[in-house]
């Protein structure tokens, strides 16, 4: 991984600055979009897939934790990986993470310029110019530096979070709503387990807090706090809305205010007959999709950052500029997810991030599992139960899904190979 010689980076982040982060990088699309999304494919057992989906990334945040307690270095489990386990795990890992969040970053601002649209009344054919843009000014702030971008995320997170409590507390207060007789979907094994990936996803932004390892001040006393932190929140929050929301809709008309305006959350707030709740509804959406957005060019610029230094991606994306900022790997990031965003569509990137997640956690359980002893803050039964939780979730996912992203995988390896081997 990087030599000694690599020039380190400032560490400014404290504990509220690393929770605010994770709480950024997590209540986003999922929470407007991820839960309607699984309550249309296993009715009202989202709520037991939910609590499953939080039990496995409490596995995962803990292997995290440990492992960027031992090595708190940028780069997550790509990281983790090259030391633990081996260039090739390391580079899996590593290239898993940018599609995955390369993608979701691009739906977030897609859905961030949506709403806003929608706000403005202004003609929906804008939105993927509009997201592009949108790319580009979060880049900016993130060129600026953790310093001034961290200000900017708070205000973010705190309107999010004080609006999603608003929203849980008034629907689950309110009498139910009138349910429909048969359910958005029947039970079956498959949908749950499919719907416990698709919400694994959206807890998983706790992995930013490790990806900024070389940047959290006492990071083995920080980042396992500010994970479990993170987590707890989220998870407690992401239950109050569920079941909020299907307390006032039921998973009928859940489901089907997702499948039609991907704003689940928007119908929960009209069916309580509140305008005002409509308006911070969608004011949350914006702010919470560009904290989202915010914090992955965080996490993916410094994941290119350590990619870059190791070799496998150009060296130029592995410097610092003269004020300590990674300033090439950021603006290659943000062209990339501005392509995206400008030109991809929205039909089955969730499941895709899902896949390429659930990959890049295994490899993070497995490091785990190499730990030594006395690096060890938790019992090897942790990180055995994340490592099958996500291998064992990965299959219930779309064949198309599972095909596409295994065939990017297996091909960058083996060119990787190749151009090694050429260099050599």
């Amino acid at each position: 991984m990087p030599s000694d010689t690599a020039r380190a980076m400032d560490r400014t982040v404290g504990l509220r600055g690393a929770v605010l982060l994770g709480l950024g990088s997590i209540l986003g699309t999922g929470v407007f979009v991820s839960l309607g999304l699984a309550v249309g494919v296993t009715g009202i057992g989202a709520v037991p897939a939910l609590c499953l989906a939080a039990m496995l990334a409490a596995f995962n945040a803990l292997s995290s934790a440990e492992l960027a307690a031992s090595h708190p270095v940028s780069g997550g489990t790509y990281a983790y990986g090259y030391r633990y386990l081996g260039p090739d795990f390391g580079f899996g890992a590593g290239l898993a993470f940018l599609l995955a969040k390369s993608a979701s970053a691009a739906a977030a601002a897609i859905g961030l310029s949506g709403y806003v649209l929608a706000g403005l009344g202004m003609d929906p054919a804008l939105t993927h110019p509009v997201a592009s843009l949108v790319v580009v000014a979060m880049t900016g702030l993130v060129i600026l530096g953790l310093r001034r971008a961290n200000p900017v995320n708070a205000i973010l997170v705190t309107i999010t979070l004080l609006v999603l409590i608003i929203l849980g507390a008034m629907a689950l207060l309110s009498p139910a709503g009138e349910q429909v007789a048969n359910p958005a979907s029947p039970f079956a094994p498959a949908g749950f387990l499919e719907a416990t990936a698709l919400l694994f996803v959206a807890f998983t932004g706790y992995g930013r807090i490790a990806t900024l390892g070389e940047e959290v001040r006492s990071p083995r006393r920080t980042i396992p706090r500010a994970i479990i932190l993170t987590l707890l929140v989220s998870t407690c929050l992401y239950l109050a809305i569920l079941t909020g929301g299907l307390h006032v809709l039921g998973a009928a008309q859940f489901a089907d205010a997702t499948t039609r305006t991907a704003a689940p959350l928007q119908a929960v707030a009209a069916r309580l007959g509140a305008p005002w709740l409509s308006l911070l509804v969608i004011v949350a959406a914006i702010t919470a999709m560009a904290g989202v957005l915010l914090n992955l060019i965080l996490g993916l610029s410094r994941v290119v950052l350590a990619m870059g230094r190791e070799g496998d991606l150009p060296i130029r994306l592995g410097q610092l500029d003269h004020s300590g900022q990674p300033l090439a790997a950021s603006l290659c990031v943000g062209a990339a997810i501005a392509v995206i965003a400008a030109f991809g569509g929205l039909a089955l990137v969730w499941s895709f991030s899902a896949f390429c997640v659930l990959i890049y956690y295994a490899v993070t359980n497995l490091a785990a599992l190499r730990l030594s002893a006395d690096a060890r803050l938790y019992h090897p039964v942790v990180p055995t139960l994340g490592l099958v939780g996500c291998l064992g979730l990965s299959v219930w996912l779309q064949p198309l899904v599972i095909l596409t992203a295994t065939a990017i995988l297996a091909f960058a390896l083996v060119l990787r190979r190749v151009w090694r081997a050429s260099r050599s």
